[in-house]
């Protein structure tokens, strides 16, 4: 593994992992203990009213990009993080979601990830797209050890059989 500090990004589109979501969720922090993860979620049910509210809030729909607009995304992102200095390793770019897995300067990951949002909203703004784009914050997990890197780098690499379009370095 090269040096530097490893991150596995998860990023959502707005709308798309809500507060009661049947898939499982978690609040803030973990202000909250949920039963249930996306690999067991919840029993059906439990936080119908939940869910219900939240879609109720909803300012707008629910975001699902197209292919075209999930290349463009994608090639977007993937250019502003070079042009900041990072390293991409892998990137999918789904229907309701983005995975990156990414070399950063420890002290600056938030903002460079925010930075790299801003600018491929405005690159799909550019295209047409006039809704909200991004879910509120993201999720960036520092890389382990190599082990973690690869699984990591292999997780995000099978997106592709899910429909989305994944980008690795080769």
């Amino acid at each position: 593994m090269p040096d530097g500090v490893w991150f596995h990004v998860v990023l959502t589109f707005h709308g798309n992992w809500l507060p009661g979501d049947p898939r499982g969720f978690r609040t803030r922090k973990h202000r909250d203990h949920i039963e249930g993860d996306y690999k067991n979620p919840p029993e059906p049910g439990t936080y119908d009213a939940l869910f219900q509210l939240s879609k109720e809030n909803l300012d707008q729909e629910p975001v699902f990009l197209a292919m075209e607009q999930r290349i463009l995304l994608g090639k977007a992102m993937l250019q502003r993080f070079e042009e900041l200095g990072g390293l991409v390793e892998s990137i999918a770019v789904a229907n309701s979601h983005v995975h990156m897995l990414a070399r950063y300067p420890l002290d600056c990951y938030r903002v460079w990830t925010g930075l790299v949002k801003k600018h491929a909203w405005f690159v799909l703004k550019a295209q047409g797209h006039t809704a909200k784009l991004w879910g509120k914050r993201g999720k960036e997990l520092q890389i382990r050890n190599q082990n973690h890197f690869e699984n990591t780098r292999r997780y995000i690499a099978d997106h592709e059989k899910e429909g989305a379009w994944v980008w690795v370095r080769s």
